[in-house]
């Protein structure tokens, strides 16, 4: 499993705790050496790896994980490589702020809101699964499940 934009892994942790291996990735390498510290211990195994996912073409492995995670981060260019990521199969879990959160908070940067029904655009050619568009504990987001063929 693949976590994007890990930051201290408040994914991340959830998924090694319950036996998974996550490699987590993330520019704040402080960030990543305290979700090392909360992880030992735990039944899962956690790597981490320094990357500035913004900083020109990345390439997160083509076809190496069954699962890939993204919460709370929008970088557009980074698609591509998200979803070359996914193995056959793979599942793409992703879920982020919406132009309408401006009004209610942070973020307000467009750049990092997705206008509506972007996000089932951005994740083609995947199969989506499962989607959602509107409020959740007081954000105005939208998350999908898609999955590669």
């Amino acid at each position: 499993m693949l976590d994007v934009a890990s930051g201290r892994g408040r994914h991340a942790l959830p998924l090694v705790a319950a036996g998974w291996t996550v490699h987590a990735i993330d520019r704040d390498a402080e960030a990543l050496a305290a979700l090392r510290e909360a992880a030992r211990g735990l039944p899962g195994v956690v790597t981490t790896e320094v990357v500035d996912l913004e900083a020109g073409p990345v390439t997160l492995g083509a076809g190496a994980y069954g699962g890939v995670v993204v919460f709370n981060y929008l970088y557009r260019p980074l698609m591509p490589a998200l979803i070359d990521a996914l193995e056959p199969g793979g599942v793409l879990l992703y879920e982020t702020f919406t132009r309408g959160q401006a009004a209610r908070g942070h973020p307000k940067n467009p750049a990092f809101l997705l206008h509506e029904g972007e996000l089932r655009h951005l994740v083609a050619p995947l199969q989506v699964l499962q989607s959602f568009e509107g409020e959740r504990d007081g954000h105005l987001i939208a998350s999908i499940v898609a999955r590669r063929g």
